[in-house]
Parts: C-alpha cells; structure tokens; sequence
C-alpha cells in the first residue's frame, strides 16, 4: 500500500499534522508513507520516522508544482490525505494519480474550491487541530486517536553552545517572533518575564531567534538586563534538542511553540488573534494566556483595532502562569 500525506506549510501546521503520520504507520506497518511540503518546511518532515520519504515542492510556480507532480506520478498511490484543505493542496493531491484522494468535507475546509478534488470529503467535529487530522482518518478506516511524535532525536550545535555559555544551569526558552506581527508581543515584557525565570525561577533565559528576528531577540535580552542570554542561530533540529533539554518554553503561537509541545516540554504561551483551543497546547499542564475572545481581529496577520488584545496581557499574569506551570512538574522527568 503507497499512501501520500500532503500538507505543504506551515511549521506548526506541519508539527500537528505528525500524530495522524503516526496513526497511518501505527495502522499500516508494512505501507510505503510519503508527505509532500514546500522546500522551506521539509527539515522538519524529514526527521518524523514514520515517514519513508519527503517530495519537496521546491517552489510555488506552475514549474515548481510540475515537477513535483512528476516525482509524485512516478509512485502508484492508493490513497492520499489533504491535511492542508487548500485548492492547491487538493489539485496536488489528485495530481498525484492516487486512486482514492481524501480530504475534509466543505464545512471544514480553508477554501471551498478544494472539494471536488477529493473522491471522499470527511466531516469532521471541531476541536482541536490535531484532533481534527486524525478523525480525517477515520474515511479510511483508521480510528486511532493517539496523539504521538515520532521525531528524531539529533546532536546540536546550538545546544553544545548553549552549555558552553551557561553550563549546567536549568535554563528556559523565550522565544519573542513570531510570523504575524499580530502575535507579538512586545520585547519588553519578553524581557520582564525573562528577568523573572532568573530571579525567581533559577533558570536561565535563553532567547530564540529565527531569520530576521535576531535584532528582535537582542531587544529582549537587553530589556531583562543581564539576566537572559542570545541563543546562537538555530535550525529546527536545534530547537527541538534544545526544547528536549529546557525546563520550560515561553512563547507566542508559533512554530517553535509547537516544536516544543510536540517534544513534551513544559510551555506557557500566548495567544491572541489565535484560538489556543484549535491551535494551542494539548496537555492538560501546559497554559495559554489567552486574548482570543477580546480579539477583533482574529486569524488576521496585522491589528488593525485601536486597542491591539496582546497589549492587555500583563507581565505579572504571564509570570503567574509561569509560576503555576512549574509547580506542576515536567512529566519527562
């Protein structure tokens, strides 16, 4: 059995769609699994172990999809899943010549265009979205509703950084970016509540950075005085190693949030345009600090209310959620 999972983008769409990869190998050992995503987020697909290949999409043109679809042809699929529920998500998936395309029925779909390139539309409940990729599997006879990782473990460069800098410290991620300006919250109270993990927390802050973020990341670490350190350029292999070994992750909804759920790191995050019960932590531990029933402008990428619902999250609610969050434990020991 050839089975194509295809959910091009983004990073933390991608980290929740894993545990539906997982269900599908846990229900056919034997298949040969394969997922399809753009080239910018194939690092992370190729370290999901129950994954026997990655087809790139290796740029987002009538050539780039061309390609793919001729790499993706060359494979006789039975059955592709559209995890993603865009036009271009279900042509590719129907693309592919797999006998039996599934997707999710109109009412769940991010564009309703993409229906009829499924031979079979699933209703879904809502809920979260994790919960949402596996119930798409129950159209193929799959009801497993397990909710696993299987990602690779990987030595770090950054991690050995990080050591070298602190030592054997117990340290915290802070990660401040995020894609959207909407779900940023500003670097002050970022450094405030980096202030506090070492103040009154012994763990030592290091910040996260991703691509055009770093001087982002500096504001931060000057906002928390000398209290918090700059992490070296990472990858995502290097952030999921240093989410493994960090005792807690502060962030905002975005990807290296959910890299960090999905490794089973104790988090905090903070949501606002956002609904942290689609999108947000799963384990009953972890807590969101959430503005998402004040927001106005929700799943849009900029604000463009007077009053902007992140800026009505307080430093002390997010230490307070800090403070509850370690008091529970870290079920990884």
């Amino acid at each position: 059995m050839n089975v194509l999972i295809v959910r091009l983008g983004a990073l933390g769409d991608i980290v929740h769609a894993v545990p539906a990869a997982a269900a599908l190998r846990r229900a056919f050992p034997e298949a040969r699994i394969d997922w399809l995503v753009e080239a910018k987020h194939r690092a992370i697909v190729d370290l999901v172990t129950a994954i026997d290949r990655t087809i790139v999409v290796e740029r987002s043109t009538p050539g780039g999809w061309l390609k793919a679809v001729r790499e993706l042809r060359a494979t006789r699929y039975d059955l592709a899943i559209d995890l993603q529920g865009l036009l271009k998500s279900a042509v590719l998936a129907r693309a592919s010549g797999a006998a039996h395309v599934v997707g999710f029925s109109i009412w769940h779909l991010r564009e309703k265009t993409a229906r009829p390139f499924y031979s079979d539309a699933h209703d879904i409940e809502s809920g979260h979205v994790i919960a949402k990729n596996l119930q798409l599997l129950e159209a193929v006879d799959v009801h497993d509703a397990e909710i696993a990782f299987p990602i690779a473990q990987t030595p770090s460069a950054a991690l050995d950084a990080v050591r070298a800098s602190i030592g054997d410290a117990r340290f915290a991620l802070v990660n401040p970016g995020a894609a959207w300006p909407n779900k940023r919250w500003p670097p002050e109270r970022f450094g405030e509540v980096a202030a506090f993990l070492r103040d009154a927390c012994g763990l030592t802050p290091v910040v996260l950075w991703g691509p055009g973020e770093e001087d982002l990341a500096r504001a931060v670490v000057r906002a928390a005085g000398a209290a918090a350190v700059l992490a070296p350029p990472t990858s995502v292999a290097d952030v999921l190693t240093l989410a493994r070994a960090a005792a807690l992750v502060v962030s905002g909804d975005t990807g290296p949030l959910h890299l960090a759920m999905a490794v089973g790191a104790p988090t905090v995050s903070l949501f606002g345009p956002t609904d942290p019960a689609r999108n947000g932590p799963f384990s009953p531990a972890d807590i969101a600090v959430s503005r998402h029933d004040a927001c106005r402008c929700q799943y849009e990428r900029s604000c463009h209310e007077t009053v902007w619902c992140l800026a009505g999250i307080a430093t002390a609610e997010v230490c307070a959620a800090i403070q509850q969050r370690l008091a529970t434990g870290d079920p990884r020991g």
